[in-house]
């Protein structure tokens, strides 16, 4: 049977998290419709790789593994995992235990209520599990965000979201992506959901990201969404003659 979901996982130096997220993700699959997981390993230099192989021999058989040979990012991680994927739907999560994967039932379920065209769920995380610097500085840069590209959404870097893969797959890729799918999905007319989503601590090891770097990638990322979204030029009606 075809996979109606396809559940993406990217991970970096993930090696102690890897087990306790494939269990959770394997608690939820009798709860959807067919799904697949895919987990892409973005040049860990850790266990990460070995760490998936022994999920796959113990529990979690059909798991899809792909590896980059080299740190490519997250949103080229994405697009290895979205372009491999056969689902119809993509859910994206990380890998370090923040996210509950019992969050995509119910966003599945926003999906399927939702009158007229597919939409794009973002899962927001009103209440964030993170330091006192690191909230101030998502915050910061949402706020900028939200201001300057007017998509709607609170909590565009939160990891979960739930959409079609034709969607995805019609978008220029970029580094930096990720962040920024409700602003270039919204111009190719795809409505927004928001669906509040707890949000954990980490289980085990530390972020890949500092908030200076962070900040300083989200400003040149924001100023080429910018200059892209000037650039898009779409028709308000397709006629066939």
């Amino acid at each position: 049977m075809a996979s109606v979901i396809s559940i993406v996982v990217t991970v970096l130096n993930e090696a102690e998290n890897i087990f306790p997220v494939c269990r959770e993700i394997a608690d939820v699959l009798p709860k959807l419709p067919e799904c697949e997981v895919i987990f892409v390993d973005d040049g860990s230099t850790d266990q990460t790789l070995n760490q998936l192989t022994e999920v796959k021999n113990s529990f979690l058989p059909s798991l899809v593994i792909l590896s980059h040979s080299q740190r490519c990012g997250k949103s080229g991680a994405l697009l290895t995992a979205i372009a491999a994927a056969q689902g119809q739907w993509i859910a994206t999560m990380d890998g370090d235990g923040q996210d509950d994967p019992k969050e995509i039932i119910s966003m599945w379920e926003k999906s399927q209520q939702h009158k007229g065209r597919e939409p794009l769920v973002v899962g927001v995380r009103l209440k964030r599990n993170d330091n006192i610097s690191r909230r101030f500085a998502t915050t910061f840069a949402n706020g900028l965000r939200r201001n300057l590209l007017k998509d709607g959404c609170v909590d565009t870097g939160a990891p979960m979201k739930l959409f079609l893969r034709d969607d995805f797959m019609k978008l220029p890729h970029f580094e930096g992506l990720h962040r920024f799918l409700p602003a270039l999905l919204g111009h190719y007319g795809v409505p927004l959901v928001c669906h509040e989503v707890h949000h954990r601590q980490r289980l085990n090891g530390v972020s890949k990201y500092t908030n200076f770097n962070r900040a300083l990638v989200g400003i040149r990322d924001l100023l080429g969404v910018i200059w892209l979204l000037n650039r898009i030029r779409l028709p308000k009606k397709i006629t066939k003659h």
